[in-house]
């Protein structure tokens, strides 16, 4: 049985009700490919409006949440308030999360394991920056996350990776098809090395990273590029062709 194709709108910072009900009426205009998974990651504030608007086909997810159930924690959100307010996503390790607000490996990692505890599934970050692809250390940083990520998480079923070179986030720069299946698959091979074929073979790894409509078909046409995490793109009309991206 083959991958299910998974795509998910990474809102960010972005929207107000006004906005959302817009974009939410232009995803349920669609159509929408059935065969593709769809995730809408929305700010934690507007997860039960979201939730409220968009068909039950279409999943919600949190942008980030912490490692802990509760606590004196100022700010945070915990994987249990998401689900209660109508999450069953959340997006963890994204490159602004570590590059701005520095969240370690091992940070994500334990975030990953307990929204995996709490019942969320998680689509979880990867990548490399500008600077570490120029010095040709893709595989060296990318191998290392999933490293501290496989530390954490024993069982796959309820995870996708999301590769995301980080200098191609926002910048209007995308890897070529080709240089992200190269990624891809080597992150396949690394998964059947270090944990096993079957989580290599089953496990959906997104490519993330300045997704449009104009772009889309030709990633989705690579064999190991399982979907996409999209970004400003999501806000747009054009998602629901990135959606449609393998028909």
């Amino acid at each position: 049985m083959g991958r299910k194709f998974c795509v998910g709108g990474n809102w960010k910072m972005n929207g107000n009700k006004a906005e959302i009900a817009e974009i939410v009426k232009t995803l349920v205009a669609g159509p929408l490919d059935p065969n593709t998974e769809v995730v809408i990651g929305c700010p934690a504030v507007y997860i039960s409006y979201v939730r409220g608007l968009l068909p039950a086909t279409i999943g919600v997810a949190g942008q980030n949440s912490y490692k802990v159930a509760k606590g004196a924690f100022t700010g945070e959100v915990a994987p249990a308030m998401l689900k209660d307010v109508g999450a069953d996503w959340v997006i963890l390790g994204h490159s602004e999360r570590r590059q701005i607000f520095g969240e370690t490996d091992d940070l994500i990692g334990e975030k990953v394991a307990h929204a995996l505890a709490e019942g969320l599934k998680v689509i979880a970050c990867i990548g490399e920056t500008l600077q570490e692809r120029e010095s040709n250390k893709t595989e060296e940083v990318v191998f290392r996350q999933m490293s501290v990520l496989s530390k954490y998480v024993k069982d796959w079923t309820n995870v996708v990776v999301a590769y995301e070179p980080v200098w191609a986030i926002g910048t209007g720069k995308t890897a070529t098809p080709e240089q992200a299946q190269a990624v891809h698959s080597v992150l396949r091979k690394w998964l059947v090395d270090n944990v096993s074929q079957a989580v290599s073979d089953s496990l959906r790894i997104q490519y993330g990273g300045s997704v449009t409509a104009a772009n889309a078909k030709e990633l989705a046409s690579q064999a190991d590029i399982d979907g996409f995490l999209v970004g400003g793109a999501s806000l747009k009309p054009e998602f629901v062709q990135i959606v449609n991206a393998k028909q």
